[in-house]
């Protein structure tokens, strides 16, 4: 695909955003067709390169909301959470940024290459602030300013300990830009991060739009729990559904409040 350089960004109006970091780009190029909306409402989503089934679920959860409330999506589009978002965003008729840990001009190939094309058709951008850089250790969280400082919030899905997704919550937080941080099982590493952030105040806990909504007992989880307590186990045998998956809507469950654990076996919240 043929890339661009932008003459002048700091004289662009839509990138104003970028001039509060205390280190901008010195040049930014992009891929795709310039639009100046596109940067008018923007969400970060981020996450874990070691995306779970649950990180899978919360994106999916997530992604159609930020669509709907008008927002273009930002990630980062490596594998793991930031491609899933940028793919969950582009499935549901969002506009999407990817923004390069590498220059613009270094070829894809594959999957990277596929999606790409989706997003630069569907009407977002490829932008980097590098035209023939290599990817390395250093571009990852130099590229991560930019994500934090295009966007109004930033939503972190899962994170480890020393996930570069913290990375960006910091840069967030230093922008004065709103953190989101999705609470997750205390068992799981790829959540840690989040639940530390959340339990430091340093973002805000997310737990999505299920919590206001009444219970859906069409869902077969809930439908199932309607007349009886089980364990993850238990139901995942009667389900026929891997453990993990049914894990995974568990945790969902229980952030949005419609369920209850107690002695390891889950309840509807109103079966007490």
């Amino acid at each position: 695909m043929d890339y661009q350089k932008i003459a002048d960004w700091q004289k662009q109006a839509e990138l104003k955003q970028l001039l509060d970091l205390g280190l901008p780009p010195k040049e930014l190029f992009y891929q795709g067709e310039w639009e100046k909306n596109l940067f008018k409402n923007c969400a970060a989503v981020v996450g874990s390169r070691r995306m779970t089934e649950y990180g899978r679920q919360v994106i999916e959860k997530l992604i159609p909301q930020l669509i709907f409330e008008g927002k273009t999506i930002v990630s980062g589009f490596m594998y793991g959470a930031d491609q899933y978002a940028h793919k969950i965003c582009l499935d549901n008729g969002g506009k999407t940024i990817a923004v390069l840990g590498w220059g613009i001009n270094v070829p894809l190939s594959g999957e990277d290459k596929k999606l790409a094309g989706r997003i630069v058709d569907n009407g977002g951008l490829l932008l980097s602030e590098w035209e023939a850089q290599k990817s390395t250790l250093w571009t990852f969280p130099q590229r991560n300013r930019i994500v934090a400082a295009l966007c109004s919030e930033v939503f972190i899905i899962e994170a480890a300990i020393q996930s570069g997704s913290l990375i960006t919550a910091r840069l967030a937080r230093g922008l004065k830009r709103k953190v989101w941080a999705v609470p997750g099982p205390i068992t799981s590493k790829t959540s840690a991060g989040t639940n530390n952030l959340i339990a430091a105040g340093q973002a805000q806990m997310w737990l999505g739009a299920a919590q206001q909504q009444s219970l859906k007992l069409d869902d077969p989880v809930l439908t199932v729990l309607e007349n009886e307590a089980l364990s993850a186990d238990e139901l995942a045998r009667k389900l026929n559904k891997p453990v993990a998956q049914v894990g995974a809507q568990l945790s969902l469950f229980l952030l949005s409040g419609q369920l209850a654990q107690r002695g390891g076996k889950y309840y509807l919240n109103d079966a007490g």
